[in-house]
């Protein structure tokens, strides 16, 4: 338990702790319990610290392209097992990756010379009582119409594919057919998710969303969708750094360029100013280019994204689940994408430590700021992890004594309902990258 402070002060001269906790453990149905840590964080808000570094990839960035396909095809394949069987069945599509090709951009218009190549890889349930899935078309057809809803440029046609999506291990094949109220977790596995985001993180996510929004390119068509953003904060100072793909066909020559350059600089700097507060704030874009030397100087694409010849991209290299790359923050390297929603914990419990910092944050008075841990031990629910601690910071006027019980019910309440955002999951409803 937290000591009170004349407590803590007659033990200066003690070894001490950084933090004291209280823990209680809480009960699930049955004769179940959780162990639920609550413990007070005394460090810095990273706001308040002087260095703070964020990255966001947009959608056609080579990275979010692998991680958004591999997790529509984990939907795709969930949802044609429920459509055959009225059950999930094992899947884990999270190993990916696109292979750049070769294209030779051109004002007015290049040309693609070696197609980009998209491998899809991992496991799957191919048959299931004698009934055959068609795990490859699945994962080949979800490939080609997500180019097609989100690339305007790089289209379906422009990709080859290639699937090594193996058959599952019975023994991990056996979790989905284990009878339960909740599955037992395929993994032992830690996740760690936190609220609020600082102002550096909120201008970081809306820079990218605004760049790759249907307004902005609509006002701007020859601009692609391989959005990277990167921001520094350097006590007040902050620096956005952009890097965005043209395209070449709308591209007359280099001064055209330039011209056109100004103008989607222009625009972003007037919209982040709209819509954040941010002041010392300065935008960069496509900082490579040098005018000088031409074509071979500038950002020019035929399909606006990078994936055409100038970088692959592999699946857990893009955004965390709240859809930036903090890098200030403590993270995990599991990838969620890809990963099925019925039992992996990689995914559920990267998407549900996120969920429940926000909900802690936005609905217990006096939370400052809360990280939250999740760890999962390997064949036992994954409503009962070995772990789940939360690391709050309080308000000036607030002790944690206060907000330890109410704290221990979110976490409690959430993982209780894990059934419930297991299937919300499972059918797209929550976004993750």
């Amino acid at each position: 338990m937290l000591l009170p402070r004349k407590q803590q002060n007659l033990q200066k001269n003690q070894p001490s702790n950084k933090f004291k906790e209280k823990t209680r453990t809480k009960k699930g149905e049955g004769s179940n319990m959780r162990n639920i840590e609550v413990e007070e964080k005394k460090s810095r808000p990273i706001q308040e610290r002087k260095t703070e570094v964020v990255e966001r990839k947009g959608i056609g960035h080579p990275d979010t392209i692998c991680d958004s396909i591999m997790e529509q095809i984990s939907l795709g394949l969930t949802k044609e097992y429920r459509k055959k069987f009225d059950k999930i069945l094992h899947h884990n599509v999270d190993k990916g990756m696109i292979a750049a090709g070769s294209t030779t951009p051109e004002f007015n218009g290049g040309k693609i010379n070696k197609k980009p190549k998209l491998i899809f890889g991992d496991r799957a349930t191919y048959e299931y009582h004698g009934e055959e899935i068609n795990v490859d078309r699945i994962a080949i057809e979800t490939a080609k119409e997500w180019f097609k809803d989100n690339l305007k440029n790089l289209k379906p046609g422009n990709v080859t594919y290639s699937s090594e999506i193996k058959p599952a291990a019975e023994n991990l094949s056996d979790i989905f057919s284990r009878k339960g109220r909740v599955p037992p977790a395929n993994d032992t596995s830690a996740a760690v998710g936190y609220a609020p985001f600082t102002p550096l993180e909120k201008t970081v996510k809306k820079t990218e969303e605004i760049l790759n929004s249907k307004e902005y390119k609509k006002k701007h068509p020859y601009t692609g969708e391989d959005v990277k953003v990167m921001g520094v904060r350097t006590n007040n100072t902050k620096k956005i750094t952009i890097a965005m793909a043209f395209v070449d066909k709308h591209i007359k020559s280099t001064p055209d360029y330039f011209r056109k350059k100004e103008k989607a600089l222009n625009t972003i700097k007037e919209k982040i100013h709209d819509q954040v507060t941010e002041e010392n704030l300065e935008i960069y874009l496509n900082t490579l280019d040098e005018r000088e030397r031409g074509k071979k100087g500038i950002y020019l694409t035929v399909t606006g994204t990078s994936a055409e010849s100038g970088d692959s991209g592999e699946v857990g290299r893009g955004n965390l689940v709240n859809g930036i790359i903090p890098l200030n923050r403590p993270h995990v390297s599991e990838a969620a994408a890809g990963k099925n929603s019925y039992s992996h914990v990689g995914k559920i419990y990267n998407v549900l430590t996120d969920k429940i910092a926000k909900d802690t944050y936005n609905n217990v008075n006096g939370v400052e700021e809360v990280y939250v841990w999740l760890l999962s031990q390997i064949g036992k629910p994954i409503d009962q992890p070995l772990i789940a601690s939360a690391q709050v910071r309080t308000g000036e006027n607030t002790k944690i004594e206060e907000i330890q019980e109410p704290v221990e019910e979110e976490l409690n309440k959430q993982l209780e309902d894990i059934k419930s955002f297991c299937d919300d999951l499972s059918r797209g409803k929550i976004k993750i990258y």
